[in-house]
Parts: C-alpha cells; sequence; structure tokens
C-alpha cells in the first residue's frame, strides 16, 4: 500500500501522540512496522511528545528484611590436604597413595558479589539465593582463587597408563 498525504498525516499525528511504530503500523493497516520505522526516518521525525512506555509507579515501597536467623550454615567443602594421610603407608611403598578427601565446614567469607576485587579468591561458599551467600575474599595468586581453594577445584593429571603389547593388541582387534 503506497503512502497517501493522509496516510502522512495520519502517521505524523500518532508519532507525535507517542505511539509506537507497531502500534501506528496495527492503526493504518496494510503497512509493516520497518515501513513504519523507514518512512519516519525519511520525513524527519525524531522528537515525540512522550516515549511509548508502560507506566510505572512513582514510588516503590521498599521490601521487608529477610530474617537472617533462619540461614542454614553451607553444606561441608571437600578440601585435600596431604597432612591427614597415614605417613607409614607413604614410606613403606615407596609410592604415595591418592589422598583421600577432607571435609570441613566453611565459614562465611568476607566478600561479597559487590565487594569481589580482581586479586581476590572467587570461592563461593553458602548457597546463592541465601542472604548469607559470601565469597572466600582471601588473596589469591594465580587465577581466580586462593591456593588451598585452588588445590579443591584443580586435580592434578593423572598419569597415563602404559599400553604394553598386550594391550596394544586387544585395541587393534577391533579393527581386524
Amino acid at each position: 500500500m503506497s503512502w497517501t498525504d493522509d496516510r502522512v498525516t495520519t502517521l505524523k499525528k500518532l508519532w507525535l501522540d507517542g505511539l509506537s511504530a507497531s502500534q501506528i503500523a496495527k492503526h493504518l493497516g496494510g503497512v509493516t512496522r520497518n515501513a513504519v520505522i523507514g518512512k519516519v526516518h525519511r520525513l524527519g521525525l525524531s522528537g515525540r511528545a512522550a516515549p511509548s512506555q508502560p507506566a510505572r509507579p512513582a514510588f516503590k515501597a521498599p521490601r521487608p528484611a529477610r530474617p537472617a536467623a533462619q540461614t542454614m550454615p553451607s553444606a561441608p567443602r571437600r578440601v585435600v590436604t596431604p597432612e591427614h594421610m597415614p605417613a607409614q603407608s607413604v614410606v613403606s611403598s615407596g609410592v604415595a597413595p591418592p589422598t583421600l578427601p577432607v571435609f570441613r565446614d566453611e565459614q562465611p567469607g568476607s566478600a561479597t558479589v559487590l565487594t569481589l576485587g580482581a586479586h581476590m579468591c572467587k570461592w563461593p561458599i553458602g548457597d546463592p539465593s541465601s542472604d548469607g551467600f559470601t565469597f572466600c575474599g582471601r588473596r589469591s595468586s594465580d587465577g581466580p582463587y586462593c591456593i588451598e581453594h585452588a588445590r579443591v577445584a584443580y586435580q592434578p593429571q593423572q598419569s597415563k597408563k602404559k599400553a604394553g603389547p598386550t594391550e596394544l593388541a586387544r585395541s587393534l582387534r577391533r579393527y581386524i
């Protein structure tokens, strides 16, 4: 449908009244939202009487504070430390056995999302949906975590088992 003088006048009036391009397209009929935007641009209609926005309340009442006494302590975190390994097993076999995880109850950290800095440990402590959620906040050296939390987050790479001739023959059988 073409832009007649009557339709252009209606477009200008509705645009200055603050209607959106979609609303104007529906009112005019036979044109798309993009056609209305293009015509407004070509006519140089930039100023609007009022922007087309939903009505918002002028005053928003503050939310009541949640009671902090009902928050549950965070779940115990797994921390691997070599000090809890039995010393005799290391000496007798000559090879250090894999360390068992030790569970510790994490105390609330000192950093919140708003106070985290570049060189602070970003290990989460607690439930993110509760008010008591914090981050560790201790100084981190390389990466996002302090030394203790980096040991938990980054496990050492396991050594690959060397394949002997029988292992190689077994893996090649499927291709024969």
